[in-house]
This record gives structure tokens, C-alpha cells and sequence, in this order.
């Protein structure tokens, strides 16, 4: 069993050594330490963001109103039903 867990240990802490000085690594620790360069903002992003929320907000309100209109028009046929 200790046999088994040396070679675990040796081959597992070889890996980690060579995956920390890879590039793969060093972005790793970059995100660990908080160091990661943040993307130029581009203003036609945040347009096209305020746009589709324009819209979906708009979507929206046409579902409430359509919702709205199939419930009246469920309870007017079960009235109709009843009598």
C-alpha cells in the first residue's frame, strides 16, 4: 500500500510542478491572484445589450397582454357552459 502511494506521490507532485510552470498554470494562478486583464469594453456591446432589452421587455408586455386575453376568454366560455 506505501508502495503504491510513493508512486502516486513522486508522479503526482511531477505533474503539478509541470502543469504550474506550463502556460496552462500560470493563467491559473493569474485567476487565482485576480490578475486577469479585463476585455476593452466596446460601446456597441452595451448598445445592442440596451436594444434586446428594449425588446425583450416589449415581448414581455405582449405575453402579459395575450395571457390576459385567454383567461377572459376561458371564463367567458365556461359562464356560457353553465347556463
Amino acid at each position: 500500500m506505501e508502495d503504491i502511494l510513493a508512486i502516486l506521490l513522486i508522479f503526482g507532485g511531477g505533474t503539478a510542478i509541470a502543469i504550474s510552470f506550463s502556460p496552462v498554470g500560470r493563467a491559473i494562478a493569474d485567476r487565482i491572484r485576480h490578475r486577469t486583464p479585463l476585455p476593452e469594453q466596446d460601446p456597441a456591446v452595451y448598445e445592442e445589450l440596451e436594444r434586446l432589452r428594449t425588446e425583450m421587455i416589449e415581448v414581455h408586455e405582449r405575453l402579459d397582454f395575450t395571457e390576459r386575453l385567454l383567461a377572459r376568454g376561458s371564463e367567458q366560455a365556461k359562464s356560457l357552459e353553465e347556463q
